[in-house]
């Protein structure tokens, strides 16, 4: 449908000799259709309470704030424009699942696994437990139905609700029924703080996050065993806007930088702390339009804290273990005379400030990681977790970085984020990330990985089959069959 003219993205793709894959494009859904799910799936009262609640959630409401409402209420700045409306083409795009077929080649990418934007995207964070489960379910149906014709390209994602394991085990279920091959989950959960409720105040001012692998509500497990038995890899596209440091009254830019990384370092944090990891080996994880910096941080800090705090070395920190008499030895040979005159003034506020805390019954905090030895931690880490970087990020290059520990190289995947405000040209996608390696240092076996590899590996970790019948079937399988030739022989020596 365009010009016989390659895009600079279609002439890197033509030298690279392996296929791109997309792991976090974005479509729009065109809402009047997907309000009719909605009002098949639960009537029509149900759309609208959900236009109702969606309008409240979006820029309308705050639109009409006066700038005293807004202080009074620390309403957050939202996002007022966000579709790349000059480019009328690109606009068309994001809503028209055969333009987006098409074009997909213009970008440089030979299949994508589209995320939606508004309605199904939201549905799984409604507080209103009727509606938030029938929008799931609804919207769930839409997406398949609307990008069933063109399955050779594209892929969508299932919307799963996890205010209880009960109804993310019910979505799961229907996903797999309708046919859906990748889902994500939601998190960061708003829970009510039950002395807040006494008190009258609104969750809307007082609640806690739940982080799903630890602290939670809820035991999760059973959600993890069922993602692990329908072949589904667990994806979170979570949002930390709004919330704590990340609520501005005026400003968008600073509510939304690196809210995404926040999000997925506090959800990983917690799957591995919580021993997710351990306890499901063969599941996946992945983080999406947060890149891939804070997880180098993290995986460095998990070695690090467990080097000082593990349930040997933390000994060093045992208030029984101080020698009291040694102690006041040297205060008697070296301190002062008014300092000794305080020692045991200051031996009392000593403890009383911090080492004398009674300890938990259970101070090893890697305990449910089962961490032996810092390998373990790279063996839970490194190949369970995946991380979604858009193609104009510089920073994933740290993913391949030799300066991780182990010089472990990260799971980075390309993810466009195609249809949303920070891609004002889709045809730049693979353009923009091949600056990577012409700009930035990154090798071409690296980018191999970041843009064909790693989401081989992510997809196709529970589910052999999720590429069949792709563009990208041979090679996904020869893929497959490499590494898995290569681990047997590992295994053998």
């Amino acid at each position: 449908m365009s010009s016989n003219e390659k895009t600079k993205s279609q002439l890197i793709h033509d030298r690279l000799g392996h296929p791109v894959i997309d792991s976090d494009g974005h479509w729009r859904e065109f809402e009047p259709i997907a309000l009719e799910y909605l009002k098949d799936t639960a009537g029509a009262k149900a759309v609208e309470r959900w236009t109702s609640r969606l309008r409240a959630l979006g820029e309308g409401d705050f639109a009409k704030m006066t700038a005293q409402e807004r202080l009074d209420r620390r309403a957050s700045q939202p996002a007022w424009w966000g579709l790349p409306v000059k480019n009328t083409i690109d606009l068309a795009t994001s809503f028209i699942p055969r333009l987006m077929h098409d074009r997909l080649e213009e970008m440089g990418l030979d299949f994508a696994i589209l995320y939606p934007t508004h309605c199904q995207l939201f549905a799984p964070f409604i507080g209103d437990e009727e509606l938030r489960r029938a929008g799931c379910h609804a919207f769930n149906q839409f997406a398949i139905d609307t990008w069933a014709e063109y399955s050779d390209r594209v892929t969508p994602i299932g919307a799963v609700p996890m205010y209880t394991p009960e109804e993310a085990i019910a979505e799961l279920e229907h996903c797999k029924a309708i046919g859906i091959k990748a889902v994500a989950l939601g998190s960061l959960i708003r829970r009510s703080i039950p002395e807040a409720e006494k008190l009258g105040v609104s969750r809307r001012y007082a609640c806690w996050l739940d982080v799903l692998g630890i602290d939670s509500l809820y035991d999760y497990d059973p959600v993890w065993r069922k993602c692990e038995e329908l072949g589904y890899p667990v994806t979170f596209h979570s949002a930390a806007s709004n919330f704590g440091l990340r609520s501005s009254i005026s400003n968008f830019v600073y509510n939304h930088i690196g809210h995404f990384g926040e999000a997925g370092d506090a959800v990983a944090k917690a799957l591995f702390i919580g021993g997710v990891t351990r306890r499901f080996p063969r599941l996946r994880f992945a983080f999406l339009e947060g890149g891939v910096s804070w997880a180098c941080g993290l995986l460095a800090a998990l070695i690090s804290h467990w080097e000082k705090r593990n349930n040997e070395s933390i000994q060093e920190l045992n208030p029984a273990n101080l020698d009291r008499e040694g102690l006041k030895a040297f205060f008697n040979q070296y301190a002062s005379e008014k300092m000794n005159a305080k020692f045991a003034e200051f031996d009392e506020m000593m403890m009383i400030k911090g080492m004398g805390k009674a300890a938990p019954d259970e101070v090893d905090d890697f305990a449910a990681a089962r961490i032996e030895r810092k390998s373990d931690i790279r063996d839970l880490f490194v190949p369970k977790f995946f991380f979604g970087c858009e193609s104009d990020d510089p920073t994933v290059t740290y993913a391949f970085s030799p300066a991780n520990p182990f010089g472990a190289k990260l799971g980075a995947i390309l993810s466009s984020d195609i249809s949303h405000f920070d891609v004002p040209d889709m045809t730049e996608v693979l353009e923009e990330a091949w600056e990577l390696v012409e700009e930035k240092g990154m090798s071409e076996e690296d980018f191999h990985a970041f843009s064909f590899g790693n989401a081989v590996r992510l997809w196709a970790s529970l589910n052999p089959d999720f590429f069949k019948g792709t563009v990208v079937e041979k090679q996904a399988r020869q893929l497959i069959e490499n590494e898995t030739r290569s681990e047997r022989s590992a295994a053998a020596s």
